[in-house]
């Protein structure tokens, strides 16, 4: 069904009849859109937690909604609760008071934090999320019709107009109402406002595009709840959301507009920029986890293919010891201070060699390669391996983990094999994926991964980026003496062809020494 809503003229008199303590109506709740659906209350109740677990749906504005008190978790569907509710959290008394809407009951209760991505602009806000639900209708010719109404309320904790933070519509209160007849298995969805001015007709345009958006985002998500859609991609699978968002949006706050700024690559800055602060908060996360606060217990890191070096150059500044090396010297390395780094072969962060494996064999009559230019790709046991976007060496990583005992992350981009030529990876092997190259690509190293020893973890990383997927090799399923790497390498398709290409690439100028 279509999108095409009935618009309320400015003024229309209210459906949702709000009561006060004393049981007079005390201010006015204004329809603004209606749309028919065909979903009934269960999905509606569904797809709104949802929206409430997560504002980013709605709105780019804001980074996700804290749960702080929740009456009745667990259960999506207020109409099949049973038992005493459980409880999340503690209602505060300072809150809002909580609403009373004639001919329905109120069936659950939830308050959320909302946190804007962006903090130096305007703060979180708590909003409280009010289901209702009726059986009954709301006057005596609906009675008759057994119609099912469910309600939903929000309602923001600021006092006036003046007070709300930018990312909120101007307005006292947010309602969405589904109505529902159950015999003809149909409804209609619509959007409500409370203005701040009691009794006065909602004629702002921008707040009635932002209703109309609202009302089109919930019978979107409603439709394809209906037609059996099922969420393809999960994130926060290894880190926690909150976690990663609040360590973003730190990194974000200290280092963006200076490192924008000073951007001497011709690449956009606001996508690299934006790219390399979420997988550094995500790997910053990550170990935390794995190696405990103190930094000084952090085994180190390498950047393999590290490109202009920001990453490495932002873990540096955060604590975390560790360089990275390429091919070929970036201009944004003169700006960024090489950090004095014992692992690196030049002593500091940042070094210009190609990686030729341990493992690659050097064929007959092959011109030598001067080993200045070169890394084997073997590291001390333990240091973490970093492998983002580095293309000819995705598919080396897990093996690179394996020869040195190493942990490792790779973010798959381009394809390439062992060779370091582009191919099209085999389909992959769960049916139900995609079969795109880049699926095909990601379940491609995945298989490398696992055939190296190593249980092989995904993630789907917050950034911006289409070739968002995090490979994580952390924990060893066997030990490198039992993995014959010669026969993994065969499986794969051999290396014939990457020593001459990197022979070629190590002679060819200009260099920085």
């Amino acid at each position: 069904m279509a999108y095409a809503p009935e618009e309320f003229e400015p003024g229309t008199s209210p459906v949702i009849h709000e009561l006060c303590s004393s049981g007079t109506e005390p201010s006015h709740w204004e329809p603004l859109y209606r749309q028919a659906c065909a979903f009934g209350p269960e999905i509606f109740t569904q797809r709104m937690v949802t929206f409430i677990r997560n504002p980013n749906l709605n709105t780019t504005w804001l980074f996700r909604g804290d749960i702080l008190f929740d009456d009745n978790p667990g259960d999506e569907d207020p109409a099949k609760s049973s038992g005493a509710p459980k409880l999340v959290g503690a209602f505060d008394a300072g809150w809002p008071e909580r609403k009373v809407v004639a001919g329905m009951t109120r069936t659950r209760t939830m308050v959320r934090r909302l946190i804007p991505r962006n903090q130096l602009r305007d703060a979180p806000m708590n909003q409280t999320c009010e289901f209702h639900q009726s059986s009954a209708a709301q006057d005596d010719a609906a009675a008759c019709s057994g119609k099912l109404y469910t309600l939903i309320i929000y309602v923001p904790h600021s006092q006036s107009a003046e007070t709300m933070p930018f990312y909120h519509p101007n307005v006292r209160g947010i309602a969405h109402l589904h109505e529902w007849d159950a015999a003809a298995g149909h409804g209609a969805v619509s959007v409500h406002f409370q203005p701040f001015e009691a009794d006065m007709p909602l004629k702002d345009a921008k707040l009635r595009r932002v209703g109309y958006h609202l009302l089109e985002r919930l019978h979107k998500h409603g439709s394809s709840a209906l037609r059996g859609y099922t969420k393809r991609v999960h994130h926060d699978a290894v880190i926690p959301q909150p976690r990663f968002q609040d360590r973003f949006s730190a990194l974000k706050n200290k280092y963006a507009r200076s490192v924008m700024d000073a951007w001497a690559e011709s690449t956009d800055p606001k996508k690299h920029v934006f790219e390399d602060l979420g997988i550094a908060a995500f790997l910053m996360e990550l170990w935390t986890d794995m190696y405990g606060q103190d930094k000084a217990a952090f085994p180190g890191f390498v950047d393999i293919g590290c490109g202009n070096g920001l990453l490495v150059c932002i873990l540096n500044q955060e604590g975390y010891q560790g360089w990275g090396f390429d091919a070929r010297e970036r201009k944004s390395w003169a700006q960024y201070s090489r950090a004095p780094c014992a692992a690196s072969p030049t002593g500091y962060s940042l070094a210009e060699r190609c990686l030729m494996p341990s493992v690659v064999p050097r064929p007959e009559n092959e011109i030598a390669i001067d080993d200045s230019l070169i890394h084997n790709g073997l590291f001390t046991k333990g240091t973490f391996i970093i492998s983002n976007h580095a293309d000819e060496l995705t598919p080396w990583t897990p093996i690179l983990g394996a020869l040195s005992d190493c942990p490792w992350i790779s973010i798959p981009c381009c394809s390439h094999d062992l060779s370091g030529a582009r191919f099209r990876a085999p389909p992959p092997r769960d049916k139900t994926k995609p079969k795109s190259t880049y699926a095909s690509l990601v379940d491609w190293v995945m298989q490398i991964g696992e055939d190296s020893g190593w249980h092989v973890e995904t993630e789907m990383l917050r950034i911006p980026s289409t070739r968002n997927t995090g490979l994580l090799g952390r924990t060893r399923t066997r030990e490198t003496k039992d993995i014959d790497i010669a026969s993994i390498l065969a499986k794969y398709g051999g290396v014939e062809g990457y020593y001459s290409s990197i022979a070629k690439l190590a002679k060819t100028g200009p260099r920085s020494h």
